[in-house]
């Protein structure tokens, strides 16, 4: 995995998020290192029993994309394969009865270095506790377009909620049964969104890493969920497990994440006091630690719309109003800076 390098004025012009203080700078300790050949560009981290849970992103070798169990020191301890092709994880999350949820929901345009071939259904695959093998979910966005998603969260209800990745993310929930083995996708519910802020966090995609939505967790006992850009850690307290209430309406703690090579696993420690991150990378990378950033007297979540129908018309605007924070006040020279940049920081796509 390589850099990329954007100059600041057309990110400043592509991003216009909002002013925002993150929490004082923490140190991050490194819990230890993965190092075995077969882990690489890790995209999704678990907390499991006894140590870790991780996956490969996408790889040209589908024996490849597999999820893996590592020991407290980042040993692989054994490994799991999909029936099919998994084609692109970006996420993990581990639900309250032990089953492990893989979010193979990415989807890269040819804007951030994809193929162009975007798919029509994204797909979660759940591994209950003593399964050998993985079952496929397929879901649908509810307008049918294709949308790039990095960030799974299973709320209190065992509903999943995914977050898409670019700026201002889209927040869906699955609020109908969970299929399974499905040729059409379930239609997800468009929830709400959210909005990272500038909180000028050193990454190095500067200010366009902090937009990028790329992971998310909720903690082992329900009452937080946080959102991860490349830059930062947005927390909030979560009520009656209604997960994308909290990340819709609540207000954030900023935890800063900086300097990560490429930041897009996240998940709760064991005793829900940190969080542990991971990048997506080749070769060794380290889990780290950091400290939760928590306020003496937090905010309460605000009520946010229960269904689209609630939001202002979110489709073609919606849409549009993405394509202007591209594009921004440096036009289509700008975008072709940052999609040559995104090209060069993911050659895996």
């Amino acid at each position: 995995m390589r850099r990329a390098v954007f100059t600041a004025a057309v990110v400043a012009a592509s991003v216009p998020l909002a002013p925002a203080t993150a929490g004082a700078a923490v140190q991050a300790a490194e819990v230890c290192r993965i190092a075995d050949p077969a882990v690489t560009e890790v995209s999704g981290l678990a907390v499991v029993p006894g140590g870790f849970l991780v996956e490969n992103d996408s790889n040209p070798d589908p024996r490849r994309t597999r999820i893996f169990y590592l020991d407290e020191g980042c040993r692989v301890t054994r490994s799991v394969g999909y029936p099919t092709t998994a084609r692109d994880p970006e996420d993990l999350a581990v639900d309250r009865s032990g089953t492990v949820w893989v979010a193979d929901i990415g989807d890269n345009s040819p804007l951030m270095g994809g193929s162009g071939n975007r798919r029509s259904t994204i797909a979660l695959w759940t591994l209950p506790r003593g399964a050998k093998s993985p079952k496929i979910h397929r879901l649908r966005y509810p307008d049918g377009e294709p949308r790039d998603a990095e960030a799974l969260l299973i709320d209190g209800a065992g509903r999943p909620v995914i977050v898409t990745k670019e700026p201002g993310g889209e927040v869906y929930r699955l609020d109908t049964p969970l299929p399974t083995d499905n040729a059409e996708g379930a239609p997800l519910t468009l929830v709400g969104r959210f909005q990272p802020s500038r909180t000028g966090t050193a990454n190095p995609l500067g200010v366009f890493g902090s937009a990028l939505i790329t992971g998310a967790a909720v903690s082992p006992d329900g009452t937080k969920a946080v959102v991860r850009t490349y830059s930062d850690a947005y927390e909030f307290d979560v009520t009656g497990g209604d997960v994308a209430a909290a990340i819709t309406g609540g207000t954030p703690v900023v935890t800063p994440l900086p300097d990560e090579p490429q930041g897009e696993a996240i998940a709760y420690t064991a005793d829900g006091n940190g969080f542990l991150t991971v990048s997506d990378q080749p070769g060794p990378v380290s889990i780290r630690h950091y400290p939760a950033t928590r306020k003496a007297s937090p905010e309460p979540a605000k009520p946010a719309p229960s269904s689209a129908a609630a939001l202002p018309p979110p489709e073609r605007p919606a849409r549009q109003g993405r394509m202007a924070l591209l594009v921004g006040a440096f036009g289509v020279v700008g975008l072709m800076l940052v999609a040559a940049a995104a090209r060069y920081a993911r050659r895996r796509r």
